[in-house]
């Protein structure tokens, strides 16, 4: 069982390997290309090196015990071909350094893309998991930076190993023990290292969690959402010793970790240093007894200094790479998460215009981890130009049912169709250009108002003059007009001259935002929480006409909202326990007349849905 694990681990070893290198060769092969080529001419250089220092020992030494016989010339033309060798090393490492810095980037710059795309990708019901935020955090952590000191090792690699290849060719001539003794001397430092790799690895996958909690408290404890309650409240001592605790936890793990590893690592290395001087004692042994030239003396004593370096450099670039191989894992496993919201094999054709509109039925869904069923049995219609209205108390599952509409979430039972076709058979893309959105968590982006209200559909022209009408829609061009710089002024205090808005006045830009598409169905969770009665009614004075013909969907606690729909739709724990006009849920005098009649009496007949 053991052998089977093992090798189960050496084939996912070289999987994830190989599937590192195709990164690096898709993220720039011209770099990769030329990384190669320098690589192999600078692990040349050290035997060239080597061996003309030998010549020039060899030939001073002759000059300098038989004057006269040696040749000046000839030693002067040694001496400049290894300055012109050394020069042309220079420029090869510069070289290097430049087509490695440039693959490394690429290949970051590509592991960054590969995240942002598979976190887009990622179904919304992983944002409600926290092995999904784990698996997140380790590969944010590790997968941009690990591929390139992957790239950087495979080079250092592939030099030593041309290196160590010329250079023990030149051992092994010597005496054939010597590069097995310098080998022998290096693999107790590799196995600290593998072994030590291993426990951090082990180590950081159990502290997940911890240095989630400590990077959290830190965003809360040094940014600007959390700010105003934090100093009110007097938590940021409370958030800070907590953060303290976490970082000298992991602080004092971690350097017992690394303190084990350099207790190892100097017992290692002084097997390696006595290889190096007995061998070293050996050469002078032979040098003696005139076996060897006083220039081989100085040749060999340096390649086996040399030899040894290359030695470690190779077998601690092999456990580095397992190493870094071993935490791009992390990586892996975020990028292996299938998603289950995604295209069909062969997608339905979305119709030009929905004729009979959106039809749900019998649908049931349960969150991720979630003890009891969110929504069980929902049945209703929404026609072409109906609107509407999801009411409940709070948890009855009415943006639930918004997400379910967007194909965010599928139903575990039953299905939403548009003119009898399922939504799950349509391309993701083509669906949601049908809807047009603003949940009550709509986001506030710190860029210009201008391009706020545009994100809401980037295929128009970035300036278009449909932004200042959806903005007039939303009862916000007014306002962004005031502004300093009007529609280019920045919004929110992230960067400079930026604009902070009121939540009134950010809530109609996410719903300006909102009618940016011309979208046949129009969702709006909570569209006027934030704002006043006299902003509330002039957006939705003329709403009917601002659809101008679209369905909706209004999930409100506002009666004066909820009464301009054409049919409303009352959750309860999940279920539909009533649906029809205002009027006539009125006249049932059952759940929604109750929820009025109490709100009437609180508000004095202005009657906020407090639903």
């Amino acid at each position: 069982m053991k052998n089977y694990n093992t090798t189960r681990e050496k084939l996912k070893y070289a999987l994830q390997l190989n599937r590192t290198l195709a990164f690096v060769w898709r993220a720039s092969p011209a770099a990769a290309v030329l990384s190669g080529i320098l690589v192999f001419i600078q692990g040349l250089f050290p035997l060239a090196v080597l061996y003309l220092i030998k010549l020039i020992v060899d030939e001073a030494d002759k000059a300098i015990s038989s004057p006269g016989t040696g040749n000046v010339a000839w030693i002067l033309t040694l001496v400049a071909i290894a300055a012109g060798i050394s020069l042309l090393r220079t420029v090869c490492q510069h070289a290097a350094d430049l087509a490695n810095e440039t693959l490394s980037m690429k290949v970051s710059d590509h592991i960054y893309d590969r995240l942002h795309r598979k976190s887009l990708d990622l179904d919304l019901e992983f944002y409600e998991n926290p092995e999904y935020f784990d698996t997140l955090h380790r590969a944010q952590m590790e997968g941009p930076h690990r591929p390139a000191k992957i790239v950087n090792s495979l080079v250092n690699i592939g030099r030593d190993a041309v290196s160590l290849t010329a250079v023990g060719g030149l051992l092994l001539y010597f005496h054939w023990a010597v590069p097995l003794i310098l080998l022998a001397a290096v693999i107790p430092g590799v196995l600290v290292k593998v072994k030590f790799s291993k426990e951090m690895y082990k180590w950081q996958i159990d502290r997940t969690g911890t240095q989630r909690e400590a990077s959290y408290l830190n965003w809360l404890i040094t940014g600007y959402i959390h700010a105003k309650e934090l100093r009110l409240f007097d938590l940021g001592e409370f958030f800070s010793r907590r953060f303290s605790g976490l970082r000298t936890l992991i602080r004092d793990e971690s350097l017992q970790i690394s303190k084990r590893k350099c207790i190892a690592g100097i017992l290692a290395q002084l097997v390696s240093v006595a290889a190096m001087f007995g061998t070293l004692g050996f050469v002078v042994f032979r040098a003696v007894l005139g076996m060897i030239t006083i220039g081989d003396l100085v040749m060999y004593y340096q390649a086996i200094q040399r030899g040894l370096g290359f030695f470690q450099n190779l077998l601690n670039g092999v456990s580095g790479l397992y190493e870094d191989n071993l935490f791009i894992s992390y990586f892996y496993e975020f990028m292996d998460v299938e998603e289950k919201i995604k295209d069909p094999p062969a997608p339905a054709r979305m119709p030009a215009r929905i004729k009979s509109g959106f039809s749900v039925e019998n649908v049931d869904f349960t969150y991720p981890l979630a003890g009891r069923k969110t929504l069980e049995n929902i049945n209703f219609t929404i026609e072409p130009g109906e609107i509407i209205a999801l009411v409940g108390e709070n948890g009855a599952g009415k943006s639930t049912l918004a997400k379910l509409l967007c194909r965010l979430y599928d139903p575990q039972a039953g299905s939403i169709a548009i003119d009898g076709t399922d939504i799950r058979n349509f391309r993701l893309n083509d669906l949601r250009k049908k809807i047009g959105v603003m949940f009550q968590d709509y986001a506030r982006y710190h860029f210009t108002a201008r391009k706020n209200i545009w994100l809401g559909n980037i295929e128009v022209d970035a300036d278009s003059e449909k932004i200042r009408d959806s903005a007039r829609k939303a009862d916000a061009h007014e306002f962004i007009e005031k502004l300093p710089e009007g529609y280019d002024t920045t919004l929110g205090k992230m960067f400079e001259n930026g604009m902070e808005l009121s939540v009134g006045q950010w809530q109609k830009i996410a719903l300006a935002r909102a009618f940016m598409r011309d979208s046949e169905l129009v969702i709006l969770d909570e569209p006027a929480s934030s704002m006043d009665a006299d902003s509330e009614y002039e957006v939705f004075k003329n709403f009917r006409k601002l659809l101008s013909g679209r369905s909706a969907v209004l999930v409100s606690h506002r009666f004066s909202t909820v009464k301009m729909a054409d049919k409303v739709i009352v959750l309860e724990n999940g279920r539909i326990c009533e649906q029809g006009s205002h009027r006539r849920l009125l006249e049932k005098n059952g759940a929604y007349a109750r929820w009025f009649e109490k709100q009437s009496m609180v508000a004095g007949g202005k009657a906020i849905f407090p639903l």
